[in-house]
């Protein structure tokens, strides 16, 4: 859902931090007829209309496996499983020992588009210019069509991975991550997983590669509704319990609070990274506050910048309001909508105490909506690190590899609540003005396809074979 070359705080914390040093490309490249074949598969994947309520993800699902069984999986590697109207698909390549799974996870389903808006059909792929057009190019059939047409590529040629990989594929992540949760549970034994939804590699408006980001962690998301009530009455005898009167002031004492400092592992790596690049007073801050996060002073200049602020605490933020039933009435009902980006390993309910705290009325009613999931942030596992950056530096040597934090929820987020941990690892590379996922005229260039492919086939051999 959100990649970390489309997030300007990811973008600007993925610039400096080179991991796992001195590393040779050992990379398979795919050959001209592998880049093909995956390209005429993304182009076929954008043609079915996965979006909510159409009832497309089964037979999108059973596309995919019918790519794997053309390349040699048994009906008995492959399961489909039906949730309504989607699916999830799992495709399993057998290890050699019971050594714990590793799990590939991408997602079926994208989000609506009208064809009226589009300057083409969003659900037909066009390929123009050097680009393929559609809806879910880039989120998420890009990498989605690399996993499949790696899975079926090692199949081939006849890889036996110590331990299993398991490409699992979600049908609802856009929406209600039904699905996702379902996974989550039925895998949540694994090694780990590598998500081709999250992470990806930056290039400058000459197609240069800028760096890459491994996606190691996501802020938790929650939507909490504040509700005040009163009994109301008629308009021309005010009274002082006012609910949107009451409202509003417990909604200026949000804004006005500042959640407490944290940090951890990736964010410390993060701001390291982004202190060499960013300089001056803010890089210095940065680098401060990640040799110590009770710098204070250092969290504050950090703070002071928008696009920063979330990677240093949690931020909460009204973003709906409503009150009142009649012009000439007193209201009897003012509700809030608060929109929380919670860090990692805090939990929901603390983020809902702290709010009855903050807000300071104890007539308003709380409710946490949607049922969120929270999730901690995954170690930087050297193996992890050392196998992404061998394969990435295979592409573009010397580059910049760096762990990241997205503020929007991926399928790791369940991953990682099932104690899992779960790395982006998608292997779009993009120019940042060709990012239009879940926007008009998605695209993905066609160039990079090929060694998209040798990124997946080397980050999956080195991994499966330890």
């Amino acid at each position: 859902m959100t990649k970390a070359y489309r997030t300007g705080t990811a973008l600007v914390l993925g610039l400096a931090l080179a991991a796992a040093t001195g590393q040779t490309a050992s990379a398979k490249p795919a050959n001209a007829a592998q880049a093909a074949e995956a390209k005429e598969i993304l182009k076929k994947s954008v043609g079915f209309r996965t979006v909510e309520g159409q009832g497309q993800v089964p037979a999108y699902a059973a596309y995919l496996a019918s790519v794997l069984k053309a390349a040699g999986y048994a009906d008995s590697d492959i399961e489909m499983t039906p949730m309504g109207e989607t699916a999830t698909l799992i495709a399993t390549l057998k290890g050699t020992t019971r050594e714990k799974p590793i799990v590939l996870l991408g997602h079926m389903d994208v989000v609506e588009a009208k064809a009226a808006d589009w300057t083409r059909d969003p659900f037909t792929a066009v390929e123009e210019g050097g680009y393929v057009f559609g809806r879910g190019a880039e989120d998420n059939k890009y990498d989605v069509t690399m996993m499949v047409a790696t899975m079926a590529r090692l199949k081939k040629e006849g890889f036996s991975p110590k331990r299993d990989i398991v490409l699992a594929l979600s049908g609802d992540e856009e929406t209600s991550m039904t699905t996702t949760r379902a996974l989550a549970q039925k895998f949540k034994g694994a090694e780990m997983a590598l998500n081709g939804d999250g992470g990806g590699g930056l290039l400058n408006e000459a197609g240069k590669p800028l760096f890459y980001g491994l996606q190691a962690g996501e802020k938790s998301y929650a939507d909490f509704e504040v509700a005040i009530t009163d009994a109301g009455g008629h308009s021309s005898a005010p009274t002082p319990t006012n609910p949107i009167y009451r409202l509003a002031k417990a909604l200026d004492r949000l804004g006005a609070y500042k959640f407490p400092n944290q940090a951890n592992e990736l964010t410390k790596a993060s701001l390291t990274a982004a202190s060499k690049q960013v300089g001056g007073e803010l890089g210095a801050a940065m680098a401060r506050y990640a040799a110590n996060p009770g710098d204070s002073a250092a969290a504050e200049i950090i703070a002071s910048k928008s696009e920063y602020v979330g990677q240093i605490r949690t931020t909460c933020v009204a973003t709906m309001v409503s009150g009142g039933h009649a012009q000439n009435a007193l209201p009897q009902r003012a509700t809030a909508n608060v929109n929380c980006r919670i860090f990692p390993g805090t939990s929901i309910d603390a983020i809902k105490t702290e709010l009855t705290k903050v807000m300071a009325d104890s007539s308003a009613k709380i409710t946490v909506l949607d049922d969120p999931t929270a999730s901690d942030a995954s170690p930087l596992r050297p193996d992890v690190m050392n196998a992404v950056t061998k394969a990435v530096r295979a592409r573009y040597p010397g580059i910049a590899v760096t762990p990241s934090m997205s503020a929007g929820a991926t399928d790791s987020l369940h991953f990682r609540a099932q104690g899992v941990p779960s790395y982006g690892v998608a292997s779009l590379f993009m120019r940042a003005e060709d990012g239009f996922a879940h926007g008009l005229n998605e695209r993905v260039p066609v160039d990079t396809i090929g060694d998209a492919l040798g990124q997946w086939h080397s980050v999956l051999t080195d991994l499966a074979s330890k």
